[in-house]
C-alpha cells in the first residue's frame, strides 16, 4: 500500500493532538486545582506546604500577562482577561521550578483570543484603547479582526452566527487575527517561551471565539515540554475553555481533536443540587450527554460562573454552600469521569452565610482519587442515597435526603477496619475520626445522619488500618 506525504501528515497530526489531551502527572497524581488569583510566590509556598506532599498534581494559576487596570475602589477579577502585553517573569521561574520540584505542575491560563477592550484605560503595561497598539508585543490595527466582523457595532451580537462569534469583538474586547501568520507566530512565541521555563501546559481562554483551525496553527508550533521535567516527545496539555450547553453553531466537539475541553454541564448537572433519586446517576458521565470521557475537563465551579457569569446561573453549587459544595467536589474526585479541577477562590459579596469547605477532606479525597485510579465504578446503591465504589480500592457513601442513612451496602472491598477519611484520617495505628468496619463479604454498615454537617463518608485500601 502507498502511504503519501499527506497520510504521513495526518498520522503526525493525529499524534500530537492525542498527545495534547495528557496533563502529564507525576508520581500517579490525578487532580488539578485552580489557585485562582493567588501570587505566584504564595503559589509556591503552596506547593511546597501542602499540595506536594498530599498528592495534588497540578496548578492552574491566573494570566500572568500585563493587563488593564479598571480605576475605583474595588478592582474586578476580569481585568486579568484584558491583557495588554506579556508580563513580568519574577517569581515565576522560581514558583515553576519549586512546583515542579515536589511533583506539582504548572499550567497557565492562556488570553491568546483578544487584548483589551476599546473603551480605554491605563494597563500595567501600556494602555488600551482604539488606536490598537500594543507596543510590547507588538501588535497593532492590522492584528485584528475588526475587517472581517459582519456586526454594524464590532461586538458579538448573535451567538446563531458563527462567524459572528468568532470574528468579532468579546464583550468589546479587541479580536487577535489568529488567521495571519504573523499573530500566529507571536502567540506560540509567548507560549514557548513558558514551556522553556518548565510549564506543563495551558488552559486557553475563549476557545469557542477561535477557528479550531487557527488553533491548530497555534498549537502545532509549540515545543515539546522541558526533558529537564518531563520525559521526551512529552507535549504540553491543552485544555480549552468552550461553554457549550447545547442550542448555538458552535460544539465543543469541533475542538476534542485539539486537546480536552471544559465539561460546562457537569457541575450544572450536579447530583447535590437538588434531593434526586440516587438511581437517576448510576450512569453519570457520558450517557447524561456530557462529552466522551477522554477529551472532558471537569469542575464543579469555576472563576466565571461562581461569580454569576458565564453558564450555570443558578444551577451552579460554590463554597457560599459548604455543605453541597464539599459533597459535589467528593463526588467528583471519587467518579472515574475526566480530567478533574478542584477550585480555590477568594471570597465575594452574597446574601448568603459565609461557608467553610474543609482544607483536610478536599486534600483526602484528592488522596482518594489518587488511589482508586483505573479503578471501575462498581456497587452502586439500590436504595435512595448515593454510595458507588471504585473496584475494590475504594467506596464512598452521600447522604443528601431528608432523613438518615442506616444501611448495610456492598463496598467490594477487603474485609476490615478502615477509616473514614472525611471525618478525619489515619494516623500512627489508628483513626482520627470515624471507623468502618468491612465485613469477610464486603459488606459494611454505614450510618450518615441528614443533620450532619459533612453528610459523606468514604474509605480506601489506604486508609485500612
Amino acid at each position: 500500500m502507498k502511504i503519501t506525504l499527506i497520510t504521513l501528515i495526518l498520522v503526525a497530526v493525529f499524534r500530537l493532538s492525542v498527545a495534547q489531551h495528557d496533563p502529564q502527572l507525576k508520581h500517579g497524581r490525578t487532580a488539578i486545582v485552580h489557585l485562582f488569583e493567588w501570587r505566584w510566590a504564595d503559589i509556591t509556598a503552596e506547593c511546597e506546604r501542602f499540595l506536594g506532599p498530599n498528592g495534588y498534581g497540578g496548578v492552574q494559576i491566573s494570566p500572568l500577562n500585563e493587563h488593564i487596570i479598571i480605576k475605583g475602589p474595588w478592582r474586578p477579577w476580569w481585568q486579568r482577561y484584558q491583557p495588554t502585553g506579556p508580563g513580568n517573569e519574577n517569581e515565576l521561574c522560581d514558583m515553576i521550578r519549586r512546583c515542579n520540584n515536589v511533583g506539582v505542575n504548572i499550567y497557565v491560563d492562556a488570553v491568546i483570543n483578544h487584548m483589551c477592550g476599546t473603551g480605554g484605560g491605563e494597563g500595567t503595561h501600556s494602555s488600551c484603547g482604539n488606536r490598537k497598539y500594543f507596543p510590547s508585543v507588538p501588535f497593532n490595527g492590522w492584528d485584528f479582526n475588526d475587517n472581517k466582523c459582519r456586526a454594524g457595532s464590532g461586538n458579538i451580537k448573535n451567538y446563531g452566527d458563527a462567524n459572528q462569534v468568532r470574528d468579532c469583538r468579546l464583550v468589546g474586547l479587541l479580536d487577535l487575527a489568529l488567521g495571519k501568520d504573523d499573530v500566529r507566530g507571536k502567540v506560540p512565541g509567548f507560549m514557548n517561551k513558558l514551556i522553556d521555563m518548565g510549564v506543563a501546559g495551558f488552559r486557553v481562554d475563549a476557545c469557542k471565539h477561535m477557528c479550531p483551525a487557527d488553533l491548530q496553527a497555534v498549537y502545532g508550533r509549540l515545543r515539546n515540554l522541558n526533558t529537564k521535567r518531563f520525559p521526551g516527545g512529552a507535549r504540553p496539555f491543552i485544555f480549552q475553555e468552550v461553554i457549550d450547553l447545547g442550542g448555538e453553531p458552535i460544539t465543543s466537539r469541533e475542538y476534542f481533536h485539539l486537546g480536552r475541553v471544559t465539561e460546562f454541564k457537569y457541575g450544572i448537572s450536579s447530583p447535590f443540587m437538588t434531593n434526586r433519586p440516587c438511581l437517576l446517576f448510576w450512569n453519570w458521565g457520558e450517557r447524561w450527554g456530557f462529552m466522551p470521557n477522554g477529551n472532558a475537563l471537569v469542575f464543579v465551579d469555576n472563576q466565571d460562573n461562581q461569580r454569576g457569569h458565564g453558564a450555570g446561573g443558578a444551577s451552579i453549587v460554590t463554597f457560599w454552600d459548604a455543605r453541597l459544595h464539599k459533597m459535589a467536589v467528593g463526588y467528583m474526585l471519587a467518579h472515574p469521569y475526566g480530567v478533574t479541577r478542584v477550585m480555590s477562590s477568594f471570597r465575594w459579596d452574597r446574601r448568603f452565610e459565609n461557608g467553610k469547605v474543609s482544607e483536610l477532606e478536599m486534600m483526602n479525597m484528592v488522596k482518594f482519587r489518587n488511589v482508586v485510579n483505573g479503578q471501575p465504578h462498581s456497587n452502586w446503591c439500590e436504595n435512595n442515597q448515593v454510595a458507588f465504589g471504585r473496584g475494590n480500592r475504594g467506596f464512598i457513601v452521600f447522604n443528601n435526603d431528608d432523613w438518615n442513612l442506616d444501611m448495610t451496602l456492598n463496598t467490594g472491598m477487603p474485609g476490615g477496619t478502615y477509616c473514614d477519611m472525611i471525618s478525619g484520617q489515619k494516623g500512627n495505628g489508628r483513626c482520627t475520626g470515624k471507623q468502618i468496619h468491612v465485613a469477610g463479604d464486603g459488606r459494611a454498615h454505614f450510618k450518615i445522619s441528614n443533620r450532619d454537617e459533612d453528610p459523606f463518608l468514604a474509605i480506601h485500601a489506604e486508609s485500612k488500618l
